[in-house]
């Protein structure tokens, strides 16, 4: 499951999520793909509490046992610009992601990379991450204190992206990634060195 577009902190949790998979169920994760052919269930939120309701399996497991299963012909965590591609097809929102892109460009050890319902930003820990909006323009959650700026505001609903990331700014296209945002980026890019709190 782990790609290239990791933290070297990302890539060892995933490496441990692993390697306890094994440790805790002793059984490996290509076992644990067949028991889950077995599954009533189709849809993967489902098969994820079948895992847990049937064998134990928390979260971190199901996703990867999930992952594992997944037919190579359907989009998945090692196909990063297929995510991309697939989550950013409106174009005013992807000219809104090329910007803030520009702006982490601008910035040292920052790691971009792709997941199904947004793009991360990761030092460390990660401290941005970006996603799409109905009708064009992006939602981008910043690992700040919303009350740190006009433009923050706290989210108004659960995001799927880190819970570090407090503060959430709404892009309406390019122009919103201006000079103002990009002190905000690097201002969650500084709180992304490390795990702490801000």
């Amino acid at each position: 499951m782990p790609d290239p577009a990791m933290t070297e902190r990302q890539k060892k949790w995933f490496a441990t999520v692993q390697a306890n998979l094994e440790a805790k169920t002793g059984r490996p994760l290509a076992v644990w793909v067949d028991i889950l052919k077995g599954c009533p269930e189709t849809r993967p939120k489902a098969q994820a509490a079948w895992l847990k309701a049937t064998h134990g399996i928390g979260a971190n497991h199901a996703a990867m046992i999930l992952d594992a299963a997944r037919p190579t012909d359907t989009l998945g965590w090692s196909d990063a610009e297929g995510l991309r591609a697939a989550l950013w097809a409106e174009p005013r929102s992807l000219a809104a992601l090329e910007a803030v892109e520009r702006i982490a460009a601008g910035l040292e050890d920052v790691v971009v990379s792709q997941r199904k319902g947004y793009t991360a930003f990761s030092r460390v820990v990660q401290f941005a991450a970006m996603r799409p909006l109905k009708g064009g323009g992006a939602r981008l959650g910043l690992k700040l204190d919303p009350d740190g700026s006009d433009r923050l505001a706290a989210p108004s609903r659960s995001e799927s992206w880190s819970e570090r990331l407090t503060a959430v700014v709404d892009l309406d296209g390019p122009g919103a990634a201006n000079a103002g945002l990009a002190v905000l980026f690097a201002r969650a890019a500084e709180n992304g060195r490390s795990a702490g709190s801000d």
